[in-house]
């Protein structure tokens, strides 16, 4: 209905009430009894019902104004609960904390931080999920996904928390059973094991490399959705992957991998993305600043 009655015509109506009086009520408020009649004469319009006996010296609630002191007294602790409850989530995080982000990093470096995170806010439930897909964050009801690469969606906002790439790396047996690739153009004679990464067409690596950006479409006998398999793939010695630094650092390390074409790689930073400002919202907020101070120390580079 369009004559629905405001909440401060609600509120002022149970100053009323309490007050027994539109000049005593006038004064509280800070305005004239004229005023506070007037707007009390609209509340009654809108609702169709009298809401007080008017005397000479006072106000009493009707039958029907007291019916509609106790709507307006819980519509109006509602209200101020609701308000308090946001303004508090701005500053305390509280609530449910949904997280999305992708399997290797989400298992490897995300759930460990997430742990700890955890632990400094019990009053904060956090629900986290492990995906190597874009996530649809509003219709899915994401808060937060912690991805490779910024957010390409118009209505998101994203923050760096990590500089990170994507590096070409294959097993000492695949090395010394097919060569080694000096160019990024001889990748297409090469297997290479390829992924559908969440945020990379499928096949196509753009290389950056000593004269600018390259891009080759490559292909092999071995393909999958998930990045830990296809690693596994890679130390089998089944061909070549272009993966996250943090990923393969633990298999460069122990030789179990060796780098390719090492002066190319593909920039591939982390980056927390989110659907609210960072100010809007206390439980966002924290959680970011958390993984930005606390992936640099923990991420193999």
């Amino acid at each position: 209905m369009n004559n629905s009655p405001l909440l401060e015509d609600l509120r002022l109506f149970c100053v009323v009430a309490r007050k027994h009086s539109f000049v005593e009520s006038a004064k509280e408020l800070g305005a004239s009894p004229a005023y506070i009649s007037k707007r009390i004469a609209l509340l009654e319009s809108a609702l169709g019902v009298r809401l007080f006996h008017r005397t000479t010296r006072s106000v009493v609630m009707t039958e029907e104004g007291s019916d509609v002191h106790d709507w307006a007294h819980r519509i109006l602790n509602d209200v101020d609960q609701m308000m308090e409850t946001i303004s508090t989530a701005k500053n305390v995080p509280r609530g449910t904390l949904k997280i999305s982000t992708s399997f290797a990093l989400g298992r490897i470096y995300v759930s460990p931080l997430i742990s700890e995170f955890a632990a400094l806010h019990p009053d904060l439930k956090i629900q986290l999920e492990l995906f190597d897909r874009n996530v649809d964050m509003i219709n899915e009801g994401f808060d937060l996904d912690i991805r490779v690469g910024p957010a390409h969606e118009p209505h998101l906002f994203a923050k760096r928390i990590l500089g990170s790439q994507r590096v070409l790396c294959a097993s000492p047996a695949y090395v010394k059973r097919q060569g080694l690739p000096k160019t990024v153009a001889e990748l297409t004679r090469h297997q290479c094991l390829v992924i559908r990464e969440r945020n990379e067409s499928f096949g196509i690596w753009r290389l950056m490399g000593p004269t600018g950006l390259e891009t080759v479409k490559v292909s092999g006998g071995l393909a999958s959705n998930h990045g830990e398999i296809i690693r596994q793939w890679a130390i089998d010695g089944h061909g070549i992957i272009l993966r996250s630094i943090w990923d393969v650092a633990a298999s460069l390390k122990s030789g179990a991998l060796l780098r390719i074409l090492p002066a190319y790689s593909q920039e591939a930073d982390l980056c927390a993305v989110y659907p609210l400002q960072l100010k809007n919202s206390a439980k966002i907020r924290e959680c970011v600043k958390f993984l930005q101070k606390h992936l640099d120390v923990h991420v193999e580079r």
